[in-house]
């Protein structure tokens, strides 16, 4: 995998004409023109999500980095789940003795009901098993429900280091700060429960790269020395800053500002299609990593669409193939070994 290099706080590559003459990738590291591949959750297109299974899968089909969201527990604890209500991945309906738990909350300016993690304890969520999150789209994967644990984030670190020495290579851990401002609203801070984590586990530059769609988050892990990504959606902005949408933050001026503090970007695939976006990234001296590739007719261009159902698959291969020659420095997939495979051309 690549090997990324730190910036300072301070340091501004769209400013410095050396910089901006070299395309991201030339300076990354070990595998200059191979983008790196991301398993999304793990390997969510094929095991349930953010699971030891799905992790495993995505390490053993050649996943550079695995990414598990962060979201704490009522006791402080980081657990990886896609949000923190977790209905839709856990079984905790079926718990008839939390059944008092489900409730409303307000997070990020969104009324959400079901239960959530900060309601419990993280001996109380160990009881729960992770269950598929799109049964009606990935039926396969429902025959996992039920056997795997909600993990700790130190348990993922574990298990990326295993499975690191299993492989002979180094596979990254890929943390989001989910929500950051609601959990800091509620005195659940996440950064520094993840900087004492990366502390205390010593990751490196080569083990961890944190993201986030939150600049604020970000910017308060700058002394870490690792990485950092921005994440970027497709509408809105981010939620701790109401002034700033991402259309803002994907203009020239707006890449500079984020390469004061980040070494990536990750926007939809959809906004590198027809835009200067990738160009631009690259001038600024961010490296470019879209999201989320994934295999089902529904979530393909409709030229690459094949057989007649929404969740068919279709030539995931072909869309691959785009946005590596494109130029992208990663892939963020639900299907990690779909994505090597195509990488190999």
């Amino acid at each position: 995998m690549y090997r990324i290099r730190r910036r300072s706080l301070l340091f501004a590559a769209a400013a410095t004409p050396a910089a901006a003459a070299v395309p991201a990738r030339a300076a990354s590291g070990e595998h200059p023109d191979r983008p790196l591949v991301i398993g999304h959750r793990g390997a969510a297109g094929w095991r349930p999500e953010h699971t030891a299974a799905a992790y495993t899968y995505g390490a053993q089909t050649g996943a550079d980095w695995i990414e598990p969201d962060l979201v704490p527990t009522k006791d402080g604890v980081l657990v990886v789940r896609h949000e923190n209500e977790i209905s839709q991945t856990t079984d905790v309906a079926a718990h008839a003795e939390f059944a008092d738990r489900r409730t409303t909350k307000t997070v990020d300016g969104r009324s959400v009901t079901g239960w959530f993690t900060e309601d419990f304890t993280l001996a109380e969520l160990k009881t729960l098993r992770a269950v598929e999150r799109l049964p009606s789209v990935r039926n396969r994967n429902t025959v996992f429900d039920g056997r795997d644990q909600v993990l700790t984030f130190q348990e993922v670190v574990d298990l990326a280091r295993r499975l690191s020495k299993t492989y002979g290579r180094t596979i990254a851990v890929f943390p989001e700060t989910k929500h950051p401002t609601y959990f800091r609203s509620i005195g659940l801070e996440l950064e520094p429960r993840l900087a004492a984590a990366v502390r205390r586990n010593r990751l490196g530059p080569r083990e961890c790269v944190i993201q986030s769609f939150e600049p604020t988050s970000l910017r308060r892990m700058t002394g870490l020395g690792l990485p950092l990504w921005q994440a970027l959606g497709t509408t809105g902005g981010p939620y701790d800053l109401p002034s700033t949408t991402y259309q803002d933050m994907m203009t020239p001026e707006g890449l500079a500002r984020i390469a004061e503090y980040a070494d990536w970007i990750g926007p939809d695939k959809s906004s590198l299609t027809g835009t200067p976006l990738l160009t631009d990234a690259h001038t600024a001296g961010l490296r470019v990593g879209p999201y989320t590739f994934r295999s089902e007719n529904q979530f393909l261009p409709p030229e690459l669409r094949r057989g007649t159902g929404p969740d068919d698959f279709g030539d995931a291969f072909a869309e691959y193939a785009l946005y590596y020659r494109l130029g992208v420095d990663a892939v963020v997939t639900d299907f990690p070994d779909l994505a090597v495979i195509a990488r190999r051309g």
